[in-house]
């Protein structure tokens, strides 16, 4: 009976953890489609003034969070592990 448990909480948080991930890729694809919509507008309308840097540099510090969110920091590589791992990949690299 608690193993059907774990399993079933197990499945729940792997499902959360994929909506999530699914929602940060929608975030990133809007982003992409979004933004250079606004860099024609604004270079077609009123090109003296470079405004869409406004909403690309807070949109993209809106999707950093997100991501950081999502995957963490870990996502770069830098996890608990790392210095442990970088050491054992020079110790191979010197073989």
């Amino acid at each position: 009976m608690e193993t059907a448990f774990n399993n079933q909480e197990r499945y729940q948080r792997a499902q959360k953890r994929v909506k999530d991930i699914k929602g940060f890729y929608s975030h990133l694809t809007v982003y992409c489609f979004v933004i250079p919509f606004i860099i024609f507008i604004n270079l077609k309308f009123s090109p003296q003034f470079h405004w869409f840097w406004f909403s690309t540099l807070g949109w993209g510090l809106g999707l950093f969070f997100h991501w950081v969110k999502v995957f963490g920091f870990n996502a770069l590589g830098l996890g608990k592990n790392w210095e442990e791992r970088k050491i054992k990949e020079f110790m191979n690299e010197n073989q």
